[in-house]
């Protein structure tokens, strides 16, 4: 999926030893967005900005080992002639050891004149580093809302698995000047994270989307930067999910900062070296939040955290370590409010900073390949509700850049679940976005173009029928069995009614929740296995599964 921007310049930090000046490059082909005015809260934007920066780069996928340069090391040793070698080793060595005197003497005698040569290298060296961080940088620039109580940026990891959102209110700043509403893309680079590390208290810093880059111009054409981003299209249906999940129920509690730093204390001293790999939370009404640790059972008690929900439950979640982005924030959070949908399912840490507001959403897990496909699509199902409908809710959503479903309901007349079904399409489209921390919908256009949501909700048309079997009921899970390894089986049956066929599928699942064996008898499962993916009786069936919380 193409995406194209255009900035004035690039987003810029000056910075002398009294003040600092940040200025962000705006896609000048949207809506005029621009902001300006001075920080207030200077080191809790610093440590909120740059977790923000740690989510962009975030990639924990697991990478293998390039062994092309050892394999082509051991070809070449293999035709050597090691006793010809040794020979030549002996007369070598009494050669060298004459070099190294002569050159410690030469060395001794003109340091000086290695000075310019040393120089050059490092700044050669600095040169590379940033260079190659620069290609670290997430391939979609952050997007930059502003709405008239506060100022919000968005991100999305390289692995797909990470959300975050920093929201500024107004109080944030001071002698805020005129601004726009809005949504536009921003340019991002690593030497822009660099320059915030210099913002400090003593130091008057300003913050300002450079309206500047709107000015109608005939002339001048140079100073304004095309960037075309070609994305893939899981990219972007990962920001669409996690915008999605957002606005489901979910089971929330605070946490006090110091039982963040505990969670993150114990993922740094111990490395699991086999599955599970979890990280349960015990939820008891009434009681402290208890927290295990697969595969050790360590456990930590969250003595001033009680939890106050009506029903006891137990949620496992995966990919725990991305919650190390959450360390820059524990020295200025107040708390730091847990959303779990359940288990296998994503979750949302918002930390309360005063003004400040930070989300970091994760999915299920941190890779969404096909063996867990279907516990992290769009979870929000689509209501039926007619296309005026929906766009007269955005319409008012927009008129006035946030508002909740009641509000909206009662400004026009409609029933709450209508509303609530065309903030939700609108939200799987990516023109609307579900605030956890002020619990309103917000209008907030994700890119200038509409994008292809029909394109973007599945992965594949197997995962496309596979929703269709749920949404009609064909699903009957018959039988589930556990091991005392944790290991989950699970069979069912799946009725086709366009084939008019009966399928019945089976899988087992790993105490991770990984799909290690699946059986099918229709045609694809026959042909191709699991090779090519599960089919979509084997994705329909782990969906019933996870939808009665079996797994």
């Amino acid at each position: 999926m193409l995406f194209e921007y255009t900035y004035r310049g690039s987003s810029a930090v000056a910075s002398t030893a009294d003040r600092t000046r940040m200025s962000f490059a705006p896609d000048v082909t949207r809506e005029p967005t621009f902001f300006t005015g001075r920080l207030r809260q200077r080191i809790e934007f610093r440590e909120a900005i740059s977790a923000l920066h740690d989510v962009v780069v975030s990639d924990l996928r697991f990478k293998p080992p390039d062994k092309t340069a050892y394999k082509e090391w051991a070809a070449r040793q293999e035709q050597i002639d090691w006793q010809a070698i040794a020979a030549e080793r002996t007369q070598v060595i009494g050669r060298v050891r004459e070099l190294q005197a002569e050159l410690s003497d030469l060395h001794a005698r003109s340091s000086y004149r290695m000075a310019p040569f040393n120089k050059a290298r490092r700044a050669y060296y600095e040169y590379i580093l940033k260079t190659e961080k620069d290609f670290w940088r997430v391939l979609f620039d952050p997007v930059i809302t502003v709405h008239p109580d506060e100022v919000f940026f968005e991100c999305f990891s390289q692995d797909e698995s990470s959300y975050g959102r920093l929201g500024a209110g107004y109080e944030v700043f001071e002698e805020i000047g005129e601004f726009a509403c809005g949504t536009t893309n921003i340019d991002y680079s690593a030497a822009l994270y660099d320059e915030f590390q210099k913002i400090r208290t003593y130091k008057e810093t300003r913050f300002e989307i450079d309206p500047s880059g709107f000015d109608v111009r005939t002339t001048g054409e140079a100073e304004y930067r095309e960037v075309k981003i070609d994305l893939p299209d899981s990219w972007v249906r990962g920001f669409l999910q996690v915008s999605s999940a957002m606005s489901l129920p979910a089971r929330t509690f605070d946490l006090h900062p110091m039982d963040i730093h505990n969670i993150c204390f114990v993922l740094r001293r111990r490395r699991e070296q086999k599955g599970p790999r979890a990280m349960r939370y015990h939820l008891t009404p009434g009681e402290p939040v208890k927290v295990v640790f697969e595969p050790w059972e360590t456990e930590i008690v969250c003595a001033r955290s009680v939890y106050a929900g009506a029903d006891a439950e137990v949620i496992r979640v995966w990919g725990r370590r991305r919650l190390h982005i959450l360390e820059r924030l524990i020295p200025v959070a107040r708390k730091f409010t847990v959303h779990l949908l359940g288990t296998g399912l994503p979750s949302f840490y918002v930390a309360d900073l005063g003004d400040m507001s930070f989300t970091l959403g994760l999915s299920g897990w941190t890779a969404n390949d096909w063996s867990r496909a279907g516990n992290f699509d769009l979870l929000a199902p689509r209501a039926e509700v007619d296309e005026l409908t929906k766009r007269v809710v955005f319409d008012e959503l927009r008129r006035e850049w946030s508002a909740t479903p009641d509000e909206l309901a009662s400004r026009l007349h409609l029933d709450r679940p209508t509303v609530l079904g065309a903030l939700g399409a609108y939200t799987q489209a990516g023109r609307a976005i579900f605030d956890l921390n002020k619990r309103i919908y917000r209008a907030r256009e994700l890119s200038r173009e509409p994008l292809p949501v029909e394109r973007l909700r599945f992965s594949s048309e197997r995962e496309e029928s596979a929703a269709r079997f749920l949404a009609e009921r064909a699903v009957e899970l018959a039988a589930t069995q556990s091991n005392t390894e944790g290991q989950l089986s699970l069979r069912g049956v799946v009725k086709d009614k366009e084939k008019e066929k009966t399928f019945h599928p089976s899988l087992a699942l790993d105490a991770d929740g990984r799909m290690v064996r699946a059986e099918c008898t229709c045609n694809w499962h026959q042909q191709h296995k699991l090779f090519r993916g599960p089919c979509e009786h084997i994705l329909a069936l782990r969906m019933e599964a996870a939808r009665r919380r079996q797994i």
